[in-house]
């Protein structure tokens, strides 16, 4: 069944005034199916910090509408229920660090450097960066998502790095590399990230097969920064 059948049917089903009270009918509704509960929460997660994040620098633009979109690929018919979700989010007196802390404990594992967590702000920083700047604003917001997703400094640079700089990012950053890494050492690093990244590791750690986009655009920076690493290293080696 279709992640947004599922949302849909929650909300129908549920008496909700506020988007605070719908993270733990969340955790009641689907406590005998961790899985559903795990693909909901994720998105769930996404549509309620969208919707914060949205306000952070004070301008809800159309390109990052349509970034939105480009993550969140709802059906015509299931479209009033997100946008019900998003404008209950956006119009909460609750913080979005409440938002952030409740749903680390629904969508993530309760370990550090959680990665379906990881993939919920993989998505935030797509749509923050959608008008062509991350402003301070949206920044300051990322990094306190992160602080309490408990994502350490090291897993937020490689996630920022991947979304700034238009192809000019440092490819030993986005790889997660020493600079002092050898060819085979980063090559193994490489081909770890790609299985780790992959669209079916997604899925498998409960994020919903409708946002496999942000797999694809990872997939495809993490690709851009190993071109770059592999071109130097085979170059330093040769001399």
């Amino acid at each position: 069944m279709s992640i947004w059948r599922r949302i849909s049917d929650f909300i129908t089903s549920t008496a909700i005034d506020a988007f605070s009270s719908i993270i733990e009918a969340v955790r009641t509704a689907f406590e005998g199916d961790p899985e559903t509960r795990r693909r909901v929460a994720f998105s769930i997660a996404m549509i309620a910090l969208s919707a914060k994040m949205a306000k952070a620098d004070g301008v809800v633009t159309q390109v990052e509408v349509n970034a939105f979109h480009e993550i969140f690929h709802v059906p015509a018919q299931y479209q009033d229920q997100v946008s019900r979700l998003y404008n209950l989010a956006k119009q909460d007196v609750a913080g979005y660090e409440a938002y952030a802390t409740q749903l680390a404990s629904l969508c993530g594992t309760g370990k550090p450097n959680c990665k379906m967590l990881e993939d919920i702000l993989d998505g935030l920083f797509h749509i923050a960066k959608a008008d062509g700047a991350l402003h301070d604003k949206e920044l300051t917001f990322l990094g306190t998502v992160a602080e309490i997703f408990q994502l350490d400094e090291e897993q937020f640079d490689r996630i920022l790095a991947r979304h700034v700089g238009r192809g000019q990012a440092d490819p030993f950053l986005v790889l997660g590399l020493p600079r002092d890494a050898s060819f085979e050492e980063a090559r193994k690093q490489y081909r770890a990230l790609v299985r780790e990244n992959h669209p079916d590791m997604l899925i498998a750690r409960g994020v919903p097969e409708e946002f496999i986009a942000i797999a694809n655009q990872r997939i495809a920076a993490i690709n851009a920064a190993w071109e770059k690493v592999e071109k130097d290293l085979k170059a330093y080696e040769r001399v």
